[in-house]
């Protein structure tokens, strides 16, 4: 099948496919026309990639994913230690989005939000109020 179909079967742009071959990701099959050909094995590899960037793994650890996923003599903990890895890479990305919101609520709740131009959340924007 071509880039097109691949792209639609694997809900990732054609753009996308392009640059994970480039990554290495993904094998390039060229026919004599010029055209990428692409197998079931590439569009099942191709919904693994896309389903590890909805949980958030870098590229780099989509390319040590799909390593370990196609070597059938991987070792389970090195699949384990990579997804702990990027579980405390995400709690602490959550955790750092709660303290801004809780900044950000603090400075909205001291802004008066009438008619004067005193802001406290453009104050605390500039470094004004802690």
């Amino acid at each position: 099948m071509l880039i097109s179909e691949a792209a639609k079967l694997s809900g990732l742009s054609a753009k996308m496919i392009r640059r994970y071959e480039e990554m290495g990701l993904l094998s390039s099959h060229r026919q004599a026309n010029g055209y990428r050909h692409y197998g079931q094995q590439d569009i099942d590899t191709l919904r693994f990639i896309a389903q590890a960037r909805k949980l958030g793994f870098s590229l780099q650890d989509i390319q040590e994913l799909t390593l370990l996923w196609s070597n059938p003599q991987r070792s389970s903990a090195q699949v384990k230690a990579l997804a702990i890895k990027h579980i405390q890479q995400l709690e602490a990305n959550a955790q750092e989005l709660l303290n801004m919101a809780t900044q950000l609520k603090q400075l909205a709740e001291q802004c008066r939000g009438d008619a004067d131009p005193e802001c406290a959340i453009l104050n605390g924007l500039d470094g004004a109020q802690a």
